[in-house]
């Protein structure tokens, strides 16, 4: 008999403040981040101040997040060398 497996990828979103997202042709900035709520902003292009602030939760800001793709993160992430890489592949 054979046994049918399924896999479940699952991509871990790290939000932090002043990321800022793009979807749909809008673009959306993190202004305050809590642990249960996000204040964000969205923008029609990146070089207008001009925007809508909302407040939601971490919940309904990750779902509006799906599909989006960052393009800059609020903090600065380390460098990655070699042998990082291949303690990860072992």
């Amino acid at each position: 008999m054979r046994d049918s497996f399924s896999f479940v990828i699952i991509t871990v979103m790290k939000l932090s403040q002043a990321q800022v997202w793009k979807k749909d042709g809008q673009f959306i900035r993190i202004v305050r981040l809590e642990r249960l709520e996000v204040e964000y902003k969205s923008h029609p292009s990146l070089t207008s101040k001009a925007g809508t602030k909302t407040v939601t939760s971490k919940k309904d800001f990750c779902r509006l997040l799906k599909g989006a793709q960052l393009l800059s993160s609020g903090k600065k992430t380390p460098a990655i060398n070699e042998a990082d890489v291949d303690a990860v592949a072992q």
